[in-house]
């Protein structure tokens, strides 16, 4: 029985990869040129989001700046939670719900990349993170699921919207990780000329 459930886990992601595969294809591709044109301008990519998609944020930085399978020059990226010092001490402040903000503020400039991970894009840290980044002329990322919320409808037209189609947060993390891949992979292939193993 029990091998049957966790079959069922690997059958209904598999699934459900295949049917966003089309849909979210366009939004992952602007995602990745908005990226694209910020690391070759000189820009930089801050990263934030909580629990499950904050470690996913620390994961995408490190990819970032050490690259996903191939050799290349290390591009600027850091995620803001990482640190506990300066979340503490930027919550302190004020309250938690400003410590992304207050690093957005802090760190970004016109021309930088807020990328946010939110499984549902209503936690307030996120929402004032990207108001913050709003307030620096920085374009948004943002990878949502169920339906987006409070962030999704904060977002501009210079922003890029991936919204999973799904209500349950462990599809949605999956579906926010392979984005991260296909973000990571996309850049390497468009700084470095596409390599065998992208076709």
């Amino acid at each position: 029985m029990q091998e049957q459930r966790i079959q069922q886990h690997f059958i209904d992601s598999a699934d459900l990869h295949y049917q966003w595969a089309q849909p979210l294809s366009a939004p992952v591709a602007e995602a990745m040129q908005a990226l694209l044109a910020c690391v070759t301008s000189g820009g930089k990519v801050l990263l934030c989001g909580n629990g499950a998609s904050g470690a996913l944020a620390q994961y995408a930085a490190a990819l970032l700046v050490g690259g996903l399978e191939r050799e290349r020059p290390e591009l600027p990226a850091l995620a803001l939670g990482a640190d506990a010092a300066t979340l503490t001490a930027a919550a302190r402040r004020g309250e938690f719900a400003d410590a992304f903000a207050a690093q957005v503020r802090a760190l970004g400039q016109a021309g930088d990349v807020l990328l946010v991970l939110s499984s549902n894009g209503n936690a307030t840290n996120v929402v004032r993170a990207a108001q913050a980044a709003h307030e620096r002329e920085m374009s948004v990322v943002a990878l949502t699921g169920r339906g987006g919320g409070e962030l999704g409808r904060l977002l501009r037209d210079t922003d890029v919207h991936i919204c999973v189609p799904h209500e349950r947060l462990m599809r949605i993390h999956e579906a926010h990780q392979l984005v991260l891949h296909c973000l990571c992979g996309g850049l390497d292939d468009q700084l470095l000329g596409e390599s065998e193993s992208s076709e």
